[in-house]
């Protein structure tokens, strides 16, 4: 499932030709994806102006003239894919329709934005703007992992007399969200904290060192377009990158990247996913 990086490498494909554009026609191909569309989700879309398009979590987040905001989730293998592009960013002319173009959106400066999804595990909503915050996905989330908000203190506090394992803990989305398997185990490699660790048994000297560490694995893989597993595409179409420079994720068996270490990288399962890390080098 795409992570923080990956959504926000489409959420800034995407911002050149939607925002401050005009939806001149949203065709709605299908009932629902991982849920129903909302009622009458393609006539309250059409002749919208997206006036902001913004991020929280793994959500895109469409904010519209008329007052509602159009709530974007990819799920496993939701693709959004730009062509037609009148600013020239974009070099792809429309292609045909393919048979899992679920939403397309027509946009009035010629640009067309596809949403292809072949497992239909992504999903849509349409929710006031006013009141966003407050929606049944996003109230409950924690701290942008980028943001003034997620700080040493937020993390220390958070792990105070935790007893479940590190790794679970950052991958509450309570505690900080938009963390996913891969950034969590890049993050605790370069921390040299062991997956298995209890959070509220870290010292709040190395649980402080995780907050810079996790902002600038994230800044990287964003940079990077993000990590191509399976499905991901950029909204050009292109893959991401960031996978040619994983420490960890996916290395079993390899050597330690840490100088001087000659550990070999396991792999172990936490509550039904795969954690990657060194043990010789990660306590």
């Amino acid at each position: 499932m795409p992570e923080l990086p990956e959504v926000e490498t489409v959420r800034r494909g995407l911002a050149p030709v939607m925002e401050g554009a005009v939806i001149a026609r949203a065709e709605v191909n299908r009932p629902d994806l991982r849920w129903p569309f909302p009622d009458r989700m393609a006539a309250r879309l059409t002749g919208q102006r997206v006036e902001r398009l913004r991020r929280r979590s793994k959500y895109i987040l469409a904010d519209l003239s008329g007052g509602e905001t159009l709530l974007i989730h990819l799920g496993m293998s939701g693709r959004m894919l730009v062509s037609g592009d009148p600013l020239g960013v974009f070099v792809h002319d429309h292609p045909a329709p393919e048979k899992h173009d679920h939403v397309v959106f027509h946009m009035a400066n010629g640009a067309r934005i596809t949403f292809n999804d072949p497992r239909r595990f992504g999903a849509m909503d349409l929710m006031p703007t006013a009141t966003a915050d407050t929606h049944k996905l996003l109230a409950n989330l924690g701290p942008e992992p980028l943001g003034n908000d997620f700080h040493e203190s937020h993390l220390i506090g958070a792990f105070k007399g935790r007893m479940t394992p590190v790794k679970s803990a950052l991958l509450d989305q309570h505690i900080v969200s938009g963390l996913g398997n891969i950034y969590v185990c890049e993050a605790l490699f370069r921390a040299k904290i062991r997956p298995t660790r209890k959070a509220g048994k870290i010292s709040s000297l190395r649980v402080a060192t995780l907050v810079p560490i996790i902002r600038q694995v994230l800044s990287e893989a964003i940079d990077a377009g993000g990590s191509s597993l399976r499905d991901f595409r950029q909204a050009d179409g292109e893959l991401g990158y960031f996978q040619h420079t994983f420490d960890a994720y996916g290395r079993e068996g390899a050597p330690c990247k840490s100088p001087g270490c000659g550990g070999k990288i396991a792999r172990i399962v936490q509550s039904g996913r795969s954690s990657f890390y060194c043990p010789q080098c990660q306590r």
